[in-house]
């Protein structure tokens, strides 16, 4: 079972969704942006990518630049201004049972989840 946290406004989150649903494998949508995950779910949700609150944090978005470019915040301040503004998570995010990956294209969904290594 994959979860995908996904935007469907964003292009790739589309296309990384196309290819989930060629695996014929069961998926679950979370659509960030309407359910918004809590801290609690962050932090399940870093560990499972090996990953600190900022690395997940779109740093391009205008509300980075205007709000939070170059101050310095804890990981629990970055967790709970992600949960405040879900905007800032990078997308999309595949997960299955214990590992999730940023995926920014359909090669790297492919890359990290279908090719054997």
């Amino acid at each position: 079972m994959y979860q995908i946290y996904h935007n469907p406004r964003c292009r790739i989150s589309r296309k990384v969704l196309d290819e989930i649903k060629l695996t014929d494998a069961a998926f679950e949508i979370k659509e960030y942006l309407k359910e918004i995950p809590t801290v609690k779910e962050l932090k399940v949700l870093l560990m499972k990518l090996h990953m600190t609150p900022l690395q997940i944090v779109r740093q391009n978005e205008e509300i980075f630049k205007k709000k939070f470019k170059g101050k310095n915040f804890s990981d629990e301040e970055w967790l709970q201004i992600i949960h405040e503004n879900p905007v800032l998570i990078e997308r999309p995010i595949v997960v299955k049972k214990n590992k999730a990956v940023i995926c920014r294209s359909p090669e790297k969904f492919n890359e990290s989840f279908l090719i054997s290594k």
